[in-house]
């Protein structure tokens, strides 16, 4: 682990409306269930800066709920300089977002960058954007987030 009482992840998409704070909402309920929330910090943020202070995108937000997960609270932000010192992880969900934040991470951090799809096969594997998926777009984004975030946690805390 990193030290500090809690291994800090952060998520990150394009504006931090549908991806990203998906993401957040679901990590974070797997790491509840899995009684694993005390030892794990989960934060969503976007590459730019469109949606600042906004809530999830409703159809997102419908698909969580769904499943059970409530985002109702998640409010929109875009990724700091002093995150890339302060997360242990930082997810992106495709490779445009990894190529943004490679290139302003400074590269003593550039080891915590990774895909968020990196725990599952193939290699290289993004998160697509759900507004391209028609009506299951965001139910799709789910499935993948929801298998990803279980594959976190087991590479992250192993079977604990």
């Amino acid at each position: 682990m990193n030290g500090k009482a809690k291994l800090e992840i952060l998520f990150v998409c394009h504006g931090n409306i549908c991806r990203s704070p998906t993401a957040e909402a679901v990590m974070r309920a797997r790491l509840e269930e899995a009684g694993l929330s005390a030892r794990a910090r989960v934060d969503s943020a976007g590459t730019h800066d469109y949606h600042v202070g906004e809530a999830p995108d409703p159809r997102a937000c419908r698909a969580a709920q769904a499943r059970g997960y409530d985002m109702s609270r998640l409010r929109a932000r875009q990724v700091e300089a002093s995150d890339f010192e302060r997360f242990d992880l930082v997810l992106a969900a495709d490779r445009n977002n990894l190529a943004f934040l490679q290139r302003r991470c400074p590269a003593a951090y550039r080891h915590k960058l990774a895909l968020i799809l990196d725990t599952l096969p193939p290699p290289g594997l993004e998160v697509p954007d759900p507004y391209y998926g028609g009506a299951s777009g965001f139910d799709r984004v789910l499935d993948m987030i929801e298998a990803a975030c279980d594959g976190w946690i087991v590479r992250l805390f192993g079977g604990e």
